[in-house]
Parts: structure tokens; C-alpha cells; sequence
């Protein structure tokens, strides 16, 4: 099967009308670059697959950093072939010098992204990691005995920083699957309707079964013989989902995100704690906690342990700060809970009785926002001992706390979580990454956040930046651009009330008050402190921002607007024409409820984005 696996593709007549023939690495380049032209449909009437613009961009981009390993001083030799393919089928004939400049063209801009992706730790599979230490270390990819000395001689090799195992297993079972779809697209495809230059599988390749064949080549293009001892005596090395039971609650934690956000691009807040214990497995942990999940799902289980997964989600998305037993529990009985206290973290007390006891009807009410009596203790006291119950279960792992009514995730349950996210392509950044971000990415992260996690880590990409003129000045920008003339756009400005305005530098907030959006903001934070400012350096349309926050406020009426309409100029019908100008989406929900019409706002709709405590028990 070696000798007929994908051999017809011109390989060796592309070979001899090249100046590098002898060079081993350019002929593995043309090798994998032909063949996967080929299996990707590329006309072979010349005898060699022909390239397009579309076909280069996706060999280059999806496929050659999916199946291939190179150096990085092979990697020019990938598009060299392709370029070098080109001027062969346009002295066959078949490419005319308008679309040969054309596909060149279309090759040299892809080079950046095709060696981003060859250099992107996200695209390895375990036969591309192995192939790159084994030659790293100086073992011969064309001796498959060598190869799997080396196996032998690395057992247990630790996953390159930034990856996990899972990562790898994700990504190789990807791999496999597309590049079985390749070949036997290739093959129906051909047998439909065959090449003149013959087949590029045979009857005999296929009945061996397509992962076998697809072994082969990734052989050709990794080393020799390493996908058939992963697959064999060394799979341990290169374990499957099997070995990753964990997955189950990933995936519902990701489906958790969804239900919150509908975008796994959507990030979370990064965590307080950045904590990593060596001596845990973040695996282990992993699958220690899912098995918790799944047997609490039992039919013997507790009112909430359904929902376990659900509350562990919930504890990293609040920014793995503490939460309320009793405030849980009423949320999940449909109690009216302040919108403000939702997500306030709970203070968790030196030490508290083991037995759960439910809080006080004075301290119920500060927690839920609204006036608790006894009568109302007793009516959720059930509730929240079944709630108390659920989260000791989820206690027991170790990776989940609660001391009193306070509950939360421990160090160890934040590492977990947090591997747990990222290993399905949730957003969950740790502290450094988002220290790294530029203001318009974290104003609009925040945005989606609690107001104490908004606030946290905002404070800290200040402190990152030594709380300088500069970086406050980019976070009062942002305030105003970010998601300028949306839905969301209220919501963005909002944010402004998780900063401290107290430790705003003078200078960035007489730099703002020019701002079309944030000005009156920063003039009254100025006004506030007692600091000198040029009211008349703040825009109209600023002010009518300020005007319309303050409507939107459930204690103003129509008589803030009256009063703030005599002093503008041109009158009532002026500001409202600013408001919605500026702001058009809150214009239309403020003014609406003073009876004021404004018209529909025109310029995009609002996006499909949850910002609540996502699903409440079902019964």
C-alpha cells in the first residue's frame, strides 16, 4: 500500500524540471503541497495538479498545518513549490501570465498566515508535535526504527507550554477526520468522473480503509512510521477521548456560556486567584469533578444537584467571587432579587457550624435586596438546605467551599474551571492575558461583566500601566467608541460607574472633557473633586449623553427632562434630537416611556447577548 498511496499526482516529473530535485525537504514540500492540491480537486489534465487562488490559500492556511510538519527553515520551500508549480502549468499550457500572476500573487500574501499557522502552538497534533521533538533531538523522520526508538526512549513527554493534552487530542482527532473526508471525497469524486492523468487512489488503497491510507501520508509528511505506532504500542502517548472523561462537563459548560452569551468568543472575567499547585493534577481534578456532576445526577439526587454544573459555571462567570446559599436558592425559587445584588460578592466569615443554617430575616433582606420577614425565612428555609446540600456535594472534590452561607470556588476549583472552559474554546483569560489587552478589548469585555469583577480587573490593567495619564485617557475613549451607535452602547458607557473616579489623574480627565460621549462625565467627576474645569469645552452631544443616563434612571421622570430642556438651547425638541443622534437604541426606550416618539434607530440591530444569571431551575 506505501508504494500507491497518492502517488499520481506528477510528483516525480514536477522533481525533475525543478533546480532543487536533490534536496530532500523541498521534495517532502512538493510532495505534501501536490498532494493535497490533488485530494483537494485540482485539475490534473497537465499531468500535475493545477493551483488557484483558492486552492493555495486553503493548502497553505488549513491543510499543510493540519497533516505537515517542516522546520522553520523548511518552511519557505512550501510555497517555493507552489510558485515553481505555477510556471510548470503555464508551460503545459493550461495557465495563461495574467493567472499565474495572479496565484502568485495570491501565494505571497498568504505566506504570513501560513507561517503563523505552522508556528501556532493550537494547530499540533500529536503526530506533528512527536515529528518536531524526534528531530529536534536528531532521530531520522525516514527510519520508522528510529522513530520508534525514540518513542521508547521519551516516554511520557510533558505538552509544550499553552497546550494541554486535550488540546492535542482535539486537535489530532480534528485532523483525522478532515483529511479522511479529503480522500474519500477524492476518491468518490474520481470515480464519477476520472482524471486523464489517472487515479489518485486505487480500489486496493480503499478496501485497506481510508484511516489507514490517511495513516500513510501523515507518515510522508510527520515520520515514518509514527501514526501506526501512536495507533499501536505507544498509544498511550497519543491517547484518544476515552482518556478524557472530563470532556462530558466541559462541553456543558460550554453549552453554559452559550446559554449566557451565545458566543464562545465572548470573554470571561479572569479570576483573583492565579493559583497552581504541582503537586494536583489540573486533569485529574478535572475528571475527579465531573465524575462528582454526573453521579449527582442520579435519581436519588438532591432538588439542585441537577443543576451543579450550572453552579459551578456561575461561580467562575461572577469572577470566582463568593455567593449566597440563600440568595442562590431564591433566585432558583423565582424570589424578586435586587438586579444590583445579583452578582455582589458575599462576605465569607472566618468560621462558621459545619450544619447549614439559613440567615437572618434582617440579613436575608440585605442579601436579596428586598424586605425579608421571618414568615419569608421559613418559606425558603427548604430551598436553601437543599441548596447547602448540592454545594457540600461539590464540596467534597475539594474544589468548592462553604463556610456558612457563603460559598465559592477554592484555588484549586478556579484552575480547574478554568482548564475546564478553555479546553471546549470558551473566553477564559487568566490575569496576564487580560492585563495584555488594549482598551477597546477590555472596555468591551467589561461590560458583559458583574461590577465587581468589571471593577477588579480593571483596576488592575490600570495598576499594569502605573495608573498612568495615558492609559486612563485610552479607558475614556473607549467608554464612548466602543460599541458607538448599538444596542449596547448605554451599557458600554456604564462601565465608566466600575471605575474609581477618585483616582482618575486630573490631566486624563481635562483630556476628556472635548469627548462627544464622555465629557459631562469627566466635568462632573472634575466638579466632584473640587477641581477646576472649562464647562464650555464639553459638546452638546456629551451633555445630551449625561441628560439621557440620567432619564434612564428608574427615580427620573418627565420633570428632569422639562428642567434640563429650558436651558438648552433650541428647547426640548433640540435635546431630543441630540439624544437620539447620539445615542439613538437608549433614545428610543428612555424618551418612549416620557411619551416622546423618536424614531427607529437605523443603524444596526442589537446583538443576541444574554447578560442575565442564565437558565433558573426547570421543574
Amino acid at each position: 500500500m506505501a508504494g500507491t498511496v497518492l502517488t499520481n499526482t506528477g510528483l516525480d516529473a514536477f522533481l525533475d524540471g525543478t533546480p532543487e530535485p536533490r534536496d530532500p525537504s523541498f521534495a517532502r514540500a512538493a510532495d505534501a503541497v501536490l498532494g493535497l492540491l490533488a485530494l483537494r480537486g485540482a485539475d490534473r489534465r497537465s499531468g500535475l495538479p493545477e493551483p488557484t487562488v483558492d486552492l493555495v490559500r486553503h493548502v497553505l492556511v488549513e491543510d499543510v498545518p493540519a497533516f505537515v510538519y517542516a522546520t522553520p527553515e523548511e518552511l519557505p520551500f512550501y510555497p517555493a513549490v507552489l510558485v515553481a508549480l505555477t510556471e510548470r502549468v503555464r508551460e503545459a499550457g493550461r495557465l495563461n501570465g495574467k493567472r499565474q500572476a495572479r496565484i502568485v500573487a495570491a501565494i505571497e500574501e498568504t505566506v504570513p498566515d501560513f507561517e503563523r499557522a505552522m508556528k501556532d502552538p493550537a494547530n499540533l497534533t500529536w503526530q506533528r508535535w512527536y515529528a518536531s521533538l524526534l528531530r529536534a533531538d536528531g532521530a531520522d523522520p525516514g527510519d520508522p526504527a528510529a522513530v520508534r526508538a525514540w518513542l521508547a526512549a521519551h516516554d511520557g513527554v510533558t505538552p509544550p507550554d499553552g497546550l494541554r493534552r486535550a488540546d492535542l487530542m482535539n486537535r489530532s482527532e480534528l485532523a483525522d477526520m478532515l483529511l479522511a473526508e479529503a480522500l474519500t471525497g477524492a476518491y468518490v469524486r474520481e470515480a464519477a468522473a476520472p482524471s486523464p492523468a489517472g487515479p489518485l487512489l486505487s480500489d486496493g488503497d480503499v478496501s485497506h480503509g481510508v484511516g489507514r491510507v490517511a495513516g500513510r501520508l501523515v507518515d510522508r509528511w510527520t515520520a515514518e512510521g509514527l501514526a501506526g505506532a501512536l495507533a499501536g504500542p505507544y498509544a498511550h502517548l497519543a491517547p484518544g477521548p476515552d482518556a478524557f472523561p472530563h470532556l462530558v462537563l466541559a462541553d456543558t459548560l460550554l453549552d453554559e456560556h452559550l446559554n449566557y452569551y451565545e458566543d464562545s468568543s465572548v470573554p470571561l472575567p479572569p479570576p483573583p486567584v492565579e493559583a497552581h499547585d504541582p503537586q494536583r493534577s489540573v486533569e485529574a481534578g478535572a475528571d475527579l469533578l465531573a465524575a462528582a456532576v454526573e453521579e449527582m445526577k442520579s435519581e436519588t439526587a438532591g432538588l439542585y444537584d441537577g443543576e451543579a454544573a450550572h453552579l459551578l459555571y456561575a461561580l467562575y462567570q461572577r469572577g470566582s467571587s463568593a455567593e449566597s446559599v440563600a440568595r442562590r436558592a431564591a433566585e432558583f425559587e423565582d424570589w424578586p432579587v435586587d438586579p444590583r445584588l445579583e452578582d455582589a460578592p458575599v462576605l465569607v466569615p472566618a468560621k462558621a457550624h459545619d450544619a447549614y443554617v439559613v440567615p437572618l430575616p434582617e440579613d436575608l433582606s440585605r442579601l436579596l435586596g428586598t424586605p425579608v420577614t421571618a414568615d419569608d425565612r421559613a418559606r425558603l428555609e427548604p430551598a436553601a438546605r437543599a441548596m447547602a446540600d448540592t454545594v457540600d456535594r461539590l464540596a467534597g472534590t475539594g474544589m468548592v467551599f462553604r463556610t456558612g452561607d457563603a460559598f465559592g470556588l477554592t484555588p484549586w476549583g478556579v484552575e480547574v474551571l478554568h482548564y475546564l472552559l478553555r479546553v471546549r474554546g470558551v473566553a477564559a483569560p487568566d490575569a496576564a492575558e487580560a492585563a495584555a489587552w488594549d482598551a477597546p478589548t477590555v472596555i468591551a469585555a467589561a461590560e458583559g461583566w458583574s461590577a465587581s469583577a468589571a471593577s477588579r480587573v480593571l483596576t488592575e490593567w490600570l495598576h499594569a500601566r502605573g495608573d498612568a495619564v495615558a492609559a486612563w485617557s485610552q479607558l475614556l475613549t473607549a467608554l464612548g467608541t466602543v460599541n458607538a451607535g448599538t444596542y449596547e452602547a448605554a451599557d458600554t458607557r456604564a462601565v465608566f460607574g466600575f471605575l474609581d473616579p477618585a483616582a482618575a489623574p486630573v490631566e486624563a480627565l481635562r483630556g476628556a472633557l472635548d469627548d462627544p460621549v464622555m465629557g459631562a462625565y469627566a466635568y462632573g467627576v472634575l466638579r466632584a473633586r473640587g477641581e477646576p474645569a472649562d464647562e464650555t469645552r464639553v459638546p452638546l452631544s456629551a451633555r445630551a449623553v449625561l441628560i439621557l443616563d440620567r432619564l434612564s434612571r428608574r427615580t427620573a421622570g418627565r420633570a428632569v427632562l422639562d428642567s434640563a430642556a429650558e436651558g438648552w438651547p433650541g428647547g426640548l425638541g433640540a435635546l431630543v434630537k441630540e439624544m437620539a443622534a447620539v445615542d439613538p437604541y437608549r433614545a428610543r426606550r428612555t424618551l418612549g416611556t416620557l411619551g416622546i416618539s423618536v424614531p427607529e434607530p437605523t443603524t444596526g440591530k442589537p446583538r443576541a447577548r444574554r447578560r442575565g444569571r442564565g437558565r433558573r431551575r426547570t421543574r
